[in-house]
């Protein structure tokens, strides 16, 4: 990561200034070329099985095909996603699992996230829905990495004070077409 800092005195100063801080907001990327909900781009990855973008509600596939939803995840900030119901109709669609790969590489980083993909596979002819359930820390309560919270609804405020509850997590509900 690079810093900038700002000298006042010379008029000069001001275009070193925001020359530096362009450097910085186009260099600190996740270095990646992908938006922070995940990734944009359709083509194969070592895998064998296509990527699609997050947003990419809409999904057809071949029987025997697999397909992966990769999104950015941070246990350090609550943040997690989860398969849930409506999981897929399994004569349509099976799920492979998912897998964590941390930003910091091999070695642990406090405060780094990382990416989480879940892989599916097509099985057979039809039509099939299935919901990925986004939570924070505001959105969710009660759960872990690998359990959803209890509800899918807002999350309770604190029970003193004038808070008011949370919002809904963010549920993303995906229809897959296999021909």
């Amino acid at each position: 990561m690079r810093t900038a800092s700002i000298f006042r005195g010379s008029g000069g100063g001001a275009v070193i200034a925001a020359t530096a801080l362009l450097a910085l907001a186009t260099g600190c990327g996740s270095g990646t070329g992908e938006p922070a909900g995940g990734s944009t781009s359709t083509a194969s990855h070592p895998s064998g099985a296509t990527r699609h973008s997050v947003k990419d509600t809409s999904i057809t596939a071949e029987p025997g095909e697999r397909f992966t939803l990769t999104v950015d995840q941070n246990a350090s900030t609550r943040e997690y996603w989860y398969l849930v119901d409506p999981e897929p109709d399994s004569s349509v669609l099976v799920s492979r699992g998912r897998d964590y790969a941390s930003d910091s590489g091999d070695e642990p980083a406090a405060g780094a996230g990382g990416k989480l993909t879940f892989t599916f596979e097509a099985k057979g002819k039809g039509s099939t829905r299935f919901t990925l359930l986004h939570c924070t820390f505001t959105t969710c309560q009660g759960n872990t990495s690998t359990r959803p919270p209890e509800t899918t609804g807002p999350s309770a405020g604190p029970t003193t004070g004038t808070a008011t509850p949370s919002k809904a997590p963010e549920r993303i509900t995906y229809t897959v077409t296999v021909d």
